[in-house]
């Protein structure tokens, strides 16, 4: 048995000014209030351990791979980091190296490693593409559709769902049991509630990748910001979008529907130079990444901590907010109810953080 005591601990039912956490056995066994005679660590702050939803790699190392040690490596690098769930987003590839690059995500699914995949493409809007191959950019054909989707643990499908072809994808991802997601897409307000219709379940990095909003075209934004079921991505890592944007989102959603991720990609945790993502040179300055050919931004160089960070300090959210959207929330939008939360019961998935909310311990069950 172990006992953690930090000067707040927030929990699933508000925040514990002081509090301890019990583990055992990779459980939470007690949450409490107060100072315990014998604690093993003092922290500033306990939370639970942060829930990716969107992430292509860190540390150097890219889940595009098709090299299973080097996915695991990224999983790694982001544990060690506070995110303790954390599913593998692949780039617009040909299908059948799709189906390749998935097919070795699934066995370090099956394994615990990852929580799932997923496809961010092909089926996106060219005249929205950031960055994607636009020479790989597709229709959401039935058949290619299938094909991805027979790979085991697929969580997630991101869809333009103007293409051709594209309100019936969503509707067979989430058929399959799988997340159907809108994003990349030029669609206008008209389709995206229709695609929310047919069962869009995400907004993929909300505001980015989109028709922008306009007050005679309120485009997919809008859409997505209202539709009740739809939980909306924001990358809050002060590039993608302006901290004072993340809190205005997540105020109109609510915290129960808006999440923060990463988008990270395998420069994370690395210093400035020249990468690669799906095939197209990156070059990051300054620790922001874009595109060598157009400089759209590619991707992020943030972990989940220093989002969570951000979204504190920056966008002027509480800590119990910045938990709901960093764990609570995609944890329950992957129906991973064993997580997300500091509650007895649940999974041990805890961080212990210090006073500039930086992690200082992470504890996985």
């Amino acid at each position: 048995m172990t006992v953690l005591s930090a000067d707040r601990v927030v929990a699933l039912d508000g925040v514990l000014e002081p509090g301890w956490v019990e583990v055992a056995d990779g459980r939470i066994m007690a949450v409490g209030h107060g100072v315990p005679e014998h604690a093993d660590l003092h922290g500033a702050v306990i939370v639970p351990g942060f829930v990716d939803l969107h992430c292509h790699g860190g540390g150097g190392a890219s889940f595009d791979s098709a090299d299973s040690g080097e996915c695991a490596r990224a999983a790694a690098f982001h544990r060690e980091r506070g995110t303790t769930t954390l599913v593998a987003s692949l780039v617009t590839a040909a299908p059948d190296v799709l189906e390749r690059r998935a097919s070795v995500l699934s066995e370090l699914a099956a394994d615990g490693v990852v929580a799932g995949i997923h496809y961010e493409g092909p089926f996106l809007s060219p005249a929205r593409k950031g960055a994607h191959d636009p020479t790989l950019l597709r229709d959401p054909d039935a058949a290619t559709v299938e094909r991805l989707l027979r790979v085991p643990h697929v969580r997630m499908m991101t869809i333009a769902p103007e293409l051709d072809g594209g309100l019936d994808a969503l509707r067979r991802v989430r058929e399959a049991g799988a997340l159907p997601a809108v994003g990349h897409t030029d669609a206008t307000y008209e389709v995206t509630r229709e695609a929310v219709r047919a069962g869009a379940r995400v907004a993929t990095h909300l505001f980015n990748g989109m028709r922008p909003l306009h007050h005679r075209e309120p485009g997919p934004i809008l859409a997505l910001l209202d539709a009740p079921d739809v939980v909306v991505e924001l990358i809050g890592d002060g590039t993608h979008l302006h901290p004072a944007v993340v809190g205005h989102a997540a105020r109109t959603a609510g915290t129960g529907r808006a999440a923060l991720v990463t988008d990270s990609i395998a420069a994370a945790g690395m210093s400035d130079g020249e990468y690669e993502l799906g095939g197209l040179g990156v070059e990051v300055r300054e620790g922001v990444a874009r595109l060598t050919d157009g400089g759209s931004i590619a991707g992020s160089t943030a972990t989940a901590a220093e989002i969570f960070r951000r979204a504190v300090r920056d966008s002027g959210l509480s800590l119990e907010e910045a938990v709901r959207m960093s764990a609570t929330t995609p944890a329950a939008l992957l129906g991973l109810s064993d997580r997300g939360a500091v509650s007895p019961g649940l999974r041990a998935d805890l961080l212990v953080l210090d006073d500039d909310l930086g992690v200082r311990k992470v504890l996985t069950a």
